[in-house]
């Protein structure tokens, strides 16, 4: 297992965690505040529900007076016994804490209707000494011949924390619901998310394994090189060619140091790229006529065939190496005597292609090309490993940065190769009107 998988996997279970934390703290917070308030609400609710039971009692018993015509206690008594309300004690009482119905009531009932008698109406809490949690409303009122009772109602708040318990369990479980699918889908979001990043650390090692071997040879061959010519002393021909191979790979170490910093570049976004309106055409035949030389230097045939006018939209540094690169694949990979051509065209879009003779890239072959460091078997003569991974013809980076080149400016590259008979590579590009409205 790589030394970064370990990583990458505490990596996602401490963002699970700080997901499910944040969460938790937010809950809680959450929880806190709704709590509160809704507390506070049943407590209004109830003490609401009191004072309304305790205007029912005024009520029953200001009706009761009026259905008779003595002048005594009895009907606004009676009150009380006709009027039942579920869960709720009620009292009627004299202003001086007297109780009248019930006969009896314990000394803090009594105390707070000498307090309403006294004030009007009163609100309070009590604690019983049976460890009842109670709440009282008493409220002064006048009978029909002007004598005043106290009216007081009595409700034990079992009833809300029995409802605040009820709101607790529902939001504890509601809670505990919402935290396990949110550490189930935050680890799930945090492992897509940290999945690109485990594949470009995967790329890098590979890339980093891949430079490592192909810096290996050359550096291994300049120094071998250097310290046989040093063994002993030599004829002035013999340094000139020694130090002409020094010379040769140092330019192939440089090549593909160049080749890496390049893409490099690429994959951190650091390579600026030009969105200028140029002509394919006029680079196409500046890059052909660049590598014509070399082309005649191998014994080979660079012509310009199909030559039309194509505007594109890009970046002409960019655009001149991507072409250069395809072209120099086609020379070093076309044995002498074969021939390489070059057409642009623009009737289904500005086109350039690239043709040759050369021993071609097997199919199998042909998914990788673009790959860096890719090398094939050679398939007679090194075409397999097109791009750059023959064993002498480059370092497989070449393609890589062609793909590269392409996608930035939105193009097509594509290679269609018979083993034996040439391979021909086509780059189609958008046209500047429609590269412009993306």
């Amino acid at each position: 297992m790589p030394a970064t998988a370990p990583s990458l996997a505490r990596l996602r279970n401490q963002l699970t965690l700080w997901y499910a934390g944040v969460l938790l703290c937010t809950l809680a917070l959450l929880g806190v505040g709704l709590f509160v308030a809704i507390r506070r609400q049943l407590a209004h609710r109830l003490d609401a529900s009191l004072r309304a039971a305790t205007t029912e009692l005024i009520h029953a018993a200001h009706i009761r007076e009026l259905e008779s015509s003595a002048r005594s206690r009895g009907p606004v008594v009676d009150a009380i016994d006709e009027l039942h309300i579920p869960d709720r004690a009620l009292y009627l009482l004299a202003v001086d804490g007297t109780p009248i119905k019930p006969a009896v009531a314990d000394l803090w009932i009594r105390d707070a209707a000498r307090t309403a008698g006294r004030l009007g109406r009163v609100d309070l809490s009590f604690e019983t000494p049976a460890d009842r949690d109670v709440r009282l409303h008493a409220e002064r009122f006048a009978g029909a011949g002007g004598t005043a009772f106290v009216a007081a109602v009595v409700a034990d708040r079992l009833e809300l924390e029995d409802q605040y318990a009820s709101l607790i369990r529902a939001f504890a479980i509601a809670s505990l619901v919402a935290l396990l699918l949110v550490a189930g889908g935050g680890y799930v979001l945090v492992s897509r998310s940290t999945a690109p990043a485990e594949r470009s650390m995967q790329h890098l090692r590979q890339l980093m394994a891949d430079a490592a071997h192909e810096l290996r040879t050359p550096i291994t061959v300049l120094r071998s090189r250097a310290e046989v010519a040093l063994q002993q002393e030599r004829a002035p021909g013999e340094y000139r060619a020694t130090l002409r191979s020094v010379a040769q790979e140092a330019e192939r170490l440089g090549t593909i140091v160049g080749d890496l910093l390049t893409l490099a570049r690429a994959d951190a976004g650091e390579r600026p790229v030009a969105r200028e309106r140029l002509f394919l055409d006029d680079v196409a035949l500046e890059v052909a006529e660049a590598a014509r030389a070399l082309a005649v230097q191998r014994g080979l045939t660079l012509d310009v065939g199909r030559f039309e006018e194509a505007a594109i939209t890009g970046d002409p540094l960019l655009v001149r190496q991507l072409l250069m690169i395809v072209i120099d694949n086609a020379i070093k990979f076309t044995p002498p005597g074969g021939r390489i051509q070059v057409d642009v065209a623009a009737d289904h879009g500005p086109m350039a292609a690239v043709e040759d003779s050369g021993v071609g890239i097997p199919e199998a072959q042909l998914p990788h090309v673009f790959d860096r460091f890719y090398r094939g078997d050679g398939g007679g003569g090194g075409e397999g490993a097109r791009g750059g991974s023959g064993r002498t013809e480059g370092a497989g980076l070449g393609l890589a940065i062609a793909k590269w080149i392409a996608d930035e400016h939105g193009a097509r590259i594509e290679i269609r190769s018979t083993p034996g008979r040439g391979t021909r590579v086509t780059i189609t590009f958008p046209s500047p009107a429609v590269r412009n409205q993306g």
